[in-house]
């Protein structure tokens, strides 16, 4: 319980730090964060997706909406890779077990990477638990959506879809 606290004291320090930041803005190039993945077994850059359409979504174990974003995110993974959508949940926990731990509860068939050290975060100007940008094949930003809410997902996807459709 202690280490879930500190964790969301950090996460509540780093978005109260994050209003002097400048943030990455719609219209404006995705940050291009390097980040491994749980473990450090693989490393992922951001630029390594351009010319795909790139959902990146920053969650936390102790966070409920993001636990509620999960299988939306598994099922828009599901139905539109083979159509060039690429998912990275970014965790911003500070302790990979606390992430392990949610994603045994909460499985996920996209990619999945860490910033416990929350750099990427900073650079996208994150706000809100989870934190959602829709990145065009240019690498632009197209959409930012804070939080999460069942009843907006297909709203979500048909924009995903919408970038989708755009010719690269």
């Amino acid at each position: 319980m202690t280490q879930r606290f500190l964790t969301l004291l950090s996460v509540v320090a780093v978005i109260c730090s994050l209003q002097t930041t400048v943030a990455a803005e719609v219209g404006g190039a995705a940050p291009d964060c390097a980040l491994p993945t749980i473990g450090g077994t693989q490393n992922y850059s951001l630029k390594q997706f351009q010319g795909k359409v790139l959902y990146v979504d920053f969650w936390s174990s102790w966070c409920g909406p993001c636990a509620q974003s999960f299988p939306f995110l598994n099922e828009l993974h599901r139905d539109l890779k083979s159509q060039g959508l690429q998912i990275i949940g970014i965790n911003l926990d500070e302790s990979d077990e606390d992430a392990k731990a949610f994603l045994a509860q909460h499985p996920a068939s996209f990619h999945i990477a860490t910033d416990s050290a929350q750099q990427c975060a900073k650079d996208f100007g994150v706000k809100a638990m989870p934190s959602s940008y829709l990145v065009d094949r240019k690498g632009i930003i197209r959409y930012v959506h804070l939080g999460f809410r069942p009843d907006e997902a297909k709203e979500f996807r048909a924009l995903a879809e919408q970038l989708l459709a755009e010719k690269p």
